[in-house]
């Protein structure tokens, strides 16, 4: 028995990335009595199971895979702006896109969320480490979120179009029945 579909998924390696560097960052630099600290363990938590729920879902209704997909999206986009928050709330840059330290987070990203870093268990092999100071932390966080709200977007694209071109659930089951009975081979 192989691993579940949504380990194959990008988005879900990027998703445990962000989660198991996010709860690291929340216990370095969150009040864990604030609302905030609870906001983004959720946050992560929230677009990781999500996304899970949803490329399950996508069996039986492509309807709730691509809402239950858009809730993830929605709570990467919040942990983005969370992110965003504490580095112009305590006064650190906000790194531009055309930034050295950006191209190298995405580097990281990509090396971290290849196939080649899954374990035969479905485990990132190496795993994610923050690069050790305020600024550098939340700005590899805010790139993650960044390129998982662009992947998770695709992807909703994606389904929407085969939505569009294939039908749902019902209409393959609907196919099949009048392919079974239209069949030469059908028991009377």
């Amino acid at each position: 028995m192989g691993l579940p579909r949504y380990k194959y998924l990008l988005t879900y390696r990027y998703g445990e990335i962000i989660s198991d560097l996010t709860v690291d960052f929340c216990a370095k630099y969150i009040d864990k009595k604030s609302r905030t600290y609870d906001q983004m363990i959720q946050g992560q938590r929230s677009g990781k199971q999500c996304l899970v729920e949803g490329t399950s879902l996508g069996d039986t209704t492509k309807k709730g895979e691509m809402r239950l997909l858009g809730f993830s999206k929605s709570s990467y986009a919040e942990l983005q702006t969370d992110f965003e928050d504490f580095l112009r709330q305590s006064g650190l840059e906000i790194y531009p896109k055309s930034h050295p330290k950006i191209t190298e987070f995405r580097q990281i990203g990509y090396r971290l969320s290849n196939l080649n870093n899954l374990s035969d268990l479905g485990n990132l092999i190496e795993k994610p480490k923050l690069p050790g100071n305020p600024t550098d932390d939340a700005n590899f966080l805010l790139t993650l979120c960044h390129i998982q709200t662009y992947l998770l977007d695709k992807q909703i694209k994606a389904l929407l179009n085969k939505f569009e071109t294939e039908g749902g659930f019902t209409e393959s089951l609907y196919r099949r029945r009048i392919s079974v009975r239209n069949s030469p081979k059908r028991p009377k």
